[in-house]
């Protein structure tokens, strides 16, 4: 996907605005402190994993819509799916799941 500049500045102040957050945050500071006091430094490398794709406003769910939903039912696009397994989180299909082969 080609980003265009406007999305590529969008990006690079959400960078800068997650590093100043860390950067200025005292629970970090405090633990660094507690760190080099029991006697070692410290270098810390943040890895970020963003996704996004563009919205189709015709077709975003309203929180009207969402409060609609039946209740226990979890609806799930490709993108949520995409996104769940980013972070190493995977859906067991459940026996009331037609598609669980069960």
């Amino acid at each position: 996907m080609e980003l265009d500049d406007s999305l590529k500045e969008l990006l690079k102040n959400l960078g800068q605005a997650i590093n100043e957050s860390v950067g200025e945050s005292e629970k970090v500071a405090q633990a660094i402190q507690e760190i080099h006091e029991a006697g070692y430094d410290v270098f810390m490398i943040l890895e970020a994993t963003i996704g996004f794709h563009r919205r189709d406003d015709e077709a975003a769910a309203t929180p009207a819509e969402i409060s609609n939903w039946p209740s226990g039912e979890l609806i799930l696009t490709s993108q949520d799916a995409q996104f769940l397994k980013s972070l190493r989180i995977r859906m067991e299909p459940t026996a009331e799941d037609p598609s669980s082969g069960h």
